[in-house]
């Protein structure tokens, strides 16, 4: 690495941390704090469960500070250097734009690999804990649960041994309604069995008025056979099955995919699901598309303060994520694709980012 690389990534790295701290007390103060009061005025939460929301929340906040932080680490870091009359001296060197702007562009698109697997690997891990507090600690809801569209996965050394789908479940009554099974071996599917309802009795679940298909047979079906009842081949109880169903922002990505496959077998619309899926990848790409905008805007003339550098990643955010915001409540309602719900903004913005780098290029 360069003497040169070192010295922008070290201009680079000051301002980056200080937009996570910034953009994330911002976050913690006007919603995460509000939420831990609501439930200490409301339920007496414990300090000790008041501790644990605030550190469990912390990692989806991070993750969409990321983004904004890179675009303001670039925009004052080329700005300074700007300022002081530094890219002027650098390019009187012979050196290009893209020559300098290039180390910025790699470390975001670095962040942007990091960011997507921490969100995959902490942040829904996180949440479901977050959730597991305010349920079980804080709310003590004990009461029977009443659920539609379950998915239930049974997984064997990272296989799909099983997934089933209830249409409605009643925890009170310890019931499911229009079951559905899918059986695979080896990633593929071998038997789909379809009842009518299932009822736990003592340590087991029975099935009800169903159908078994048979497709061992190379995907193909080998026979049928309808029954009365049947055990089901699930030993979970209504208990367990209750604290495993997941909000879409608890699911890591093969969940996603596995809730998505079994709601769209259904014929249940999944749209909600599916905004989630691809966010995942398009909200740590922002990164590297925010870089794109916020390294040639610091070189404009006028960027000598670091509060109007400031001003500026403040517009840029709010325009990303209020059409963030448009086009994922028009995903999730099913009026646009889900792909094109979590990719729009990225698309816009990778367009300015290309002109404004083309731009500051000539």
């Amino acid at each position: 690495m360069r003497i040169l690389d070192k010295y922008i990534l070290k201009e680079l790295l000051g301002p980056f941390v200080f937009g996570i701290c910034a953009f994330s007390s911002v976050f913690i103060g006007t919603s995460t704090l509000f939420r831990i009061a609501q439930y200490v005025t409301k339920y007496g939460a414990s300090i000790t469960s008041v501790i644990k929301l605030f550190f469990y929340s912390l990692p989806s906040i991070v993750v969409l500070t990321f983004p904004m932080s890179m675009l303001l680490a670039s925009l004052l870091s080329f700005g300074r250097l700007s300022a002081s009359s530094e890219i002027i001296a650098m390019k009187s060197g012979g050196l290009s734009f893209y020559r300098l702007a290039a180390p910025v562009f790699i470390v975001a698109f670095g962040v942007s690999i990091f960011t997507t697997y921490f969100n995959e690997l902490v942040v829904p891990a996180a949440n479901t804990a977050y959730d597991n507090v305010v349920r079980n600690e804080i709310q003590k809801d004990t009461k029977p649960k009443t659920q539609e569209n379950i998915v239930i996965k049974d997984l064997s050394g990272g296989d799909l041994d099983r997934l089933t789908y209830a249409r409605k479940f009643d925890q009170a009554s310890s019931t499911m309604y229009a079951v559905s099974i899918e059986d695979f071996e080896n990633n593929q599917l071998v038997r789909v069995e379809n009842a009518e309802k299932a009822i736990w009795t003592e340590d087991k679940w029975i099935m009800y008025n169903g159908t078994i298909y048979d497709l061992s047979g190379g995907g193909q079906l080998d026979r049928y056979m309808h029954f009365s009842e049947q055990v089901m081949p699930v030993n979970k109880t209504p208990s367990a099955i209750g604290d495993e169903q997941k909000s879409p922002q608890e699911m890591t990505i093969r969940e996603l995919k596995l809730q998505i496959r079994a709601l769209e077998r259904e014929e249940i619309k999944a749209s909600e699901y599916e905004v989630e899926l691809h966010q995942r990848l398009a909200i740590p790409m922002a990164c590297f598309i925010f870089a794109l905008i916020g390294t040639p805007l610091g070189l404009q003339p006028h960027r000598s303060s670091s509060s109007i550098g400031l001003g500026i990643s403040i517009i840029v955010i709010f325009i990303y994520y209020t059409i963030m915001t448009i086009t994922t409540a028009l995903g999730q309602g099913g009026a646009i694709p889900a792909v094109a719900a979590a990719w729009i903004p990225n698309i816009i913005g990778l367009i300015a980012g290309i002109f404004l780098v083309r731009k500051a290029s000539m």
